[in-house]
């Protein structure tokens, strides 16, 4: 359990939770005695499953981030973490070219503005309760990808993002941290009709072995739970002064200092 100092379960605001490394981290954050109120387009049964607080809402949208946030705060007294999560991605075959504006602007609202909209929103209870952010960015904001040019641009824009709420926030006690994996093993990869499987057929390999021809030491696929355990790990304040880090997790796929 982690309580807060009254005793109270800490509540946690996860986006993006209904698959993937959302529903992961709500997962974790349930075992780890959260409260967890969930964001998610479509909120599915193992998402209802961990957590009675999961609200059905679009996220890319200019009122979705604030209404999840009020929801969490008539549901409990206050925020001890936001979760930014939620992204978008739009990567036609045919890359930046075919990319009109719509598709930028998804990405973006998706991916950035969002976090922007939950963390605004949030902010005053997070800095009453001395709480924390995690952002979920991306080894592509450091990695750029003509597949993936949108995304990428989108996840560095979030990776500063977090880096400038640290330094401002820093001085009232509120911890703001970064995740920024590589390939993780969700259904961007392993669907049949996914991302994954097409780069998987384009260049003739199973879609197993991708982690390696992508470049990750491991061989391997990061597990959605790894990521969640580090945000947990974040979220828990153990190393207290610990804000504004960038942390990559990607099976050293990124091979730069």
């Amino acid at each position: 359990m982690t309580p807060t100092t009254t005793g109270q379960p800490r509540i946690a605001v996860v986006t993006g939770a209904g698959r993937g490394i959302g529903l992961a981290t709500v997962r974790a954050l349930v075992d780890d005695g959260y409260a967890v109120v969930a964001g998610s387009r479509t909120v599915t049964d193992a998402l209802t499953d961990l957590t009675p607080d999961a609200l059905e809402v679009d996220l890319g949208t200019a009122e979705g981030p604030a209404r999840l946030v009020q929801y969490a705060l008539s549901r409990h007294a206050g925020i001890d973490l936001l979760v930014n999560n939620v992204a978008g991605v739009s990567s036609p075959p045919g890359g930046f070219a075919q990319l009109d504006d719509a598709a930028w602007l998804h990405t973006f609202d998706l991916t950035l503005m969002a976090a922007v909209r939950a963390t605004r929103a949030a902010l005053p209870s997070l800095l009453e309760r001395r709480g924390a952010v995690v952002n979920i960015s991306s080894v592509n904001a450091r990695l750029p990808q003509p597949r993936l040019v949108a995304q990428s641009a989108a996840k560095a824009a979030l990776s500063n993002l977090g880096k400038a709420l640290a330094e401002e926030f820093g001085p009232s006690g509120l911890r703001v941290n970064t995740i920024s994996p590589g390939p993780v093993r969700t259904d961007v990869w392993t669907s049949p009709d996914g991302p994954g499987a097409a780069l998987a057929r384009r260049v003739g390999l199973s879609p197993q072995e991708l982690p390696a021809f992508l470049g990750a030491s491991t061989g391997r696929f990061t597990e959605p739970a790894e990521i969640a355990a580090l945000v947990v790990f974040l979220a828990s304040g153990q190393v207290a002064n610990m804000s504004g880090a960038d942390l990559v997790v990607d099976g050293g796929l990124l091979k730069s200092l």
